[in-house]
């Protein structure tokens, strides 16, 4: 990944932690708690694609996992988030424009739904059975109700920021503009390499052609006139 890339969704998963722990988590809903990194994760592969998504998933995951109040084993939310964000990278589009602003609901939906079985299923697996006392049920209808409803105010506009760094005109737009300079001013006659040496060649010896042109002119009128005037002489003598 980019510089830009690493700093933009290194920023993003930081604040969107601590807004998911300190703000989120208390807010004391039923069932599910609305996921504020999983919708990152989600506009940023969106952006990125299936291994920039992988990695930002893998990342905000594991941050997840070694925050406090944490209570369950680490690694765990990483690899849900890991392949979240390689799920959500392929529905990239090739030219990475979405047409359509229902594509993204689509894709939390499917996320949310995804990750919510993903990690009952990871937690199965180690031991954990919380899900089974709350409802597996009721886990996947809230989680995708309450990221659906947060989707519209978060998903446009990380997903905006991205393509604007991504589009860093001091890095882009900059480039190619000084490049379009360098290659008009080299086509200009007279003043690029070789044309450059040409053309005051070519006037240098324009200006020594004239002055000598000029000299022998003005030579041959002295030299003339002094005769002429010898010769007045010689008749009046």
């Amino acid at each position: 990944m980019r510089l830009n890339r690493i700093l933009l969704s290194t920023a993003l998963v930081v604040v969107a932690l601590v807004l998911q722990v300190s703000v989120f988590a208390r807010l004391h809903l039923p069932g599910a708690v609305p996921d504020l990194l999983l919708l990152v994760v989600v506009a940023l592969g969106l952006v990125y694609g299936h291994t920039g998504g992988a990695l930002v998933g893998f990342g905000a995951g594991l941050l997840a996992d070694l925050a406090p109040p944490a209570d369950h084993a680490t690694g765990r939310y990483a690899l849900v988030l890991c392949v979240v964000g390689y799920l959500v990278g392929l529905a990239r589009p090739e030219t990475g424009r979405l047409r359509s602003a229902t594509v993204p609901l689509l894709v939390v939906l499917g996320a949310a739904v995804v990750s919510t079985l993903l990690y009952a299923g990871v937690g199965a697996l180690v031991g954990d059975t919380a899900a089974r006392h709350v409802g597996l049920t009721g886990l996947l209808l809230t989680a995708a109700l309450y990221d659906l409803l947060l989707a519209p105010f978060t998903v446009p506009l990380i997903m905006a920021l991205a393509r604007r760094a991504e589009n860093d005109p001091l890095t882009a737009e900059g480039a190619t503009a000084v490049a379009a300079g360098e290659s008009g001013y080299g086509r200009m006659p007279g003043l690029g390499g070789r044309g450059r040496g040409k053309g005051l060649g070519g006037a240098r010896g324009g200006l020594l052609s004239r002055g000598s042109r000029m000299s022998r002119g003005s030579l041959m009128s002295r030299s003339s006139r002094g005769t002429r005037s010898k010769w007045k002489g010689g008749k009046h003598l």
